[in-house]
């Protein structure tokens, strides 16, 4: 059998670290798709407030598997 795959960005935050924004995207994606199987790191960034790291950013492509129309 094949399986076909759709490809959305999200972009997770947080004030902790790289992977707790990973995770927060990911955690966040699973809430409205179905069939999450991957997950790839597009860019990291951050925001600086007062000379320190306030939030670090990560833009995380998931991909999910489509759902057979023919069940």
């Amino acid at each position: 059998m094949s399986h076909t795959y759709r490809i959305t960005e999200v972009v997770g935050s947080s004030r902790e670290s790289v992977e707790d924004a990973i995770r927060s995207a990911i955690k966040r994606a699973n809430e409205t798709l179905r069939n999450l199987e991957w997950f790839e790191i597009g860019q990291v960034r951050g925001h600086i407030e007062d000379g320190n790291v306030g939030h670090f950013q990560v833009a995380v492509k998931v991909g999910f598997r489509l759902e057979d129309p023919n069940g």
